[in-house]
């Protein structure tokens, strides 16, 4: 097994709260509630601590990870059918929101009203997702109805921090400051309609300035970048453009092939203008391409950044923009920096056609720790990144995302039934485990000059910025992820692979 594969416990570094207030999203015509709350995780695993104690949001198993073995024919099946339990888990978040006050009024609200049918409509879908693989000769796992029930992940009384982890949220702690979570709806002043509180996250505590963080303290395990003094030195750039185009879309051809808004969060792409969720890898292959150089048709993607202010896009009420409760103004980075490099202990080998790779987890809010990976920082403090915070960035530095993408190839397949297994990052050491090939590593990274600095005014978070997430994952940092699918023409890798384990810096 490669790294990927590995169970790892490890809590959330900093505590994670949600907000309070409710706003009716123009045209998307759903409620989305933020309440003054403070969800505690441990390694993924939320735990509902009392009855009537009230639920910030919903963790359910994460099935497609789990799927390690579904016959190649079953899994556009599969995957629709875990595109659905995704939008199962949506709705029922929805119904949570809407109904803030029927649970006060009733402890087991929750309970009974949500997740018992939540419950019933996911054993369905796991039903029929074992029913997928066996009929295509697989062996479906006998117990995948243990995976169907949910659990609701509790508010945080105010005031009632356990003391796990650090915290980093320089004294910006929504459950210290007084603001009682039964104020009747007010906001503090605060607009509902500004597009930070009025939504479900992000919050307060999710920022942090750049100065606050330690120089070299992100020790996450995942994104390792692979290129050193040794081995493979060189690098090859590819010149993508900054998505000028304005190509986006919610799909998500990876993970949910054949479902339209499979993402619920729009994508922002550069290189192959081809990919929806409906692409074919031959409709890709002949796909136009914004990259400079023609031969590398690969797709490039990554959730979009919202500015929270108050004003919309186009999406405002459209699948994967309101209607998933993704609000407020789409920014494009200013800098999109596409670069290839080698491996520190040994030549890299050609990428295969149509190779498919996903960074990061846009579910880690719920998942834990185990697949996050995407890093934040800003302009001229690149040596202080954080994964679950939003930076803060000085005047004149600018928000910077970057990823370094897994770089050893189990040297058969171009995906895996959990889109994990067939790839893996490398060791401490550098090398690859369990006879993993290393092959060129992709390292991406957005730069926003056009992010004005939020500010933190009563604990509460003004013109806030957030990635685009599920609606459940209440729009925190650390849901960050990024996706590459391999287009380069034989000759154009044969040319990245020459120029990298001869030491040059191409492009």
């Amino acid at each position: 097994m490669g790294r990927n594969t590995r169970k790892r416990r490890m809590p959330l570094a900093t505590k994670v709260t949600a907000g309070a207030a409710a706003l009716a999203l123009g045209g998307g015509g759903l409620v989305w509630a933020n309440f003054y709350a403070s969800a505690h995780e441990d390694g993924g695993h939320n735990r509902t601590k009392s009855r009537g104690t009230q639920v910030a949001t919903i963790n359910c198993p994460d099935v497609g990870q789990k799927l390690t073995k579904v016959p190649r024919s079953a899994r556009r099946g599969v995957a629709k059918e875990l595109a659905l339990l995704d939008r199962q888990i949506t709705d029922a978040y929805t119904r949570l929101a809407e109904t803030r006050q029927a649970q006060a009024g009733d402890e087991s609200y929750v309970d009974n009203a949500i997740l018992g049918p939540l419950k019933s409509k996911r054993t369905a879908t796991l039903d029929r997702i074992g029913i997928n693989i066996n009929r295509a000769g697989g062996k479906a796992p006998r117990d995948l109805g243990r995976f169907a029930q949910c659990q609701g992940v509790p508010v945080e009384q105010p005031g009632n921090d356990d003391g796990g982890g650090q915290d980093q949220d320089n004294g910006q702690d929504q459950g210290d400051g007084g603001q009682d979570q039964g104020d009747g709806g007010q906001d503090n002043g605060q607009d509902q309609g500004n597009g930070g509180q009025a939504q479900n996250g992000p919050v307060a505590d999710d920022f942090i300035r750049i100065e606050d963080v330690q120089p070299n303290s992100r020790n996450l395990p995942n994104g390792l970048a692979a290129n050193g003094d040794g081995g493979s030195t060189g690098s090859f750039t590819t010149v993508c453009g900054t998505n000028e185009n304005a190509l986006r879309n919610s799909d998500n051809v990876i993970v949910a092939p054949g479902v339209s808004n499979g993402a619920q969060h729009q994508h922002d792409y550069v290189g192959n203008q081809a990919n929806t969720a409906f692409a074919s890898d031959q409709d890709l292959a002949n796909g136009d391409t914004t990259c400079q150089n023609q031969g590398d048709r690969s797709s490039y993607f990554w959730p979009v950044l919202r500015i929270q202010d108050g004003t919309q896009d186009i999406d405002q009420g459209q699948p994967g923009g309101g209607q998933d409760g993704n609000v407020g103004k789409i920014v494009a980075p200013t800098e999109a920096e596409l670069k290839f490099v080698g491996n520190r202990t040994s030549d890299v080998v050609a990428m295969p056609r149509a190779l498919r790779i996903i960074t990061g987890d846009a579910k880690s809010f719920t998942n834990g720790l185990n697949n996050a990976n995407t890093s934040w920082s800003c302009t001229g403090f690149e040596d202080r990144q954080v994964t679950d915070k939003y930076p803060v960035c000085p005047e004149g530095s600018g928000v910077v995302r970057t990823s370094a993408f897994q770089s050893c190839w189990d040297g058969q397949n171009i995906d895996s039934a959990n889109h994990r297994t067939h790839v893996d990052f490398v060791e401490a050491d550098g090398t690859c485990s369990n006879g993993f090939q290393a092959i060129p590593q992709l390292q991406v990274r957005l730069v926003y000059d056009n992010i004005p600095a939020p500010r933190i005014e009563n604990g509460q978070v003004v013109n806030p910025f957030a990635v685009d997430s599920f609606p459940e994952q209440l729009h925190k940092p650390i849901t960050d992820h990024n996706d590459f699918i391999n287009f380069f023409d034989e000759d154009l890798m044969n040319e990245m692979v020459d120029c990298i384990n001869s030491g040059q810096d191409c492009q």
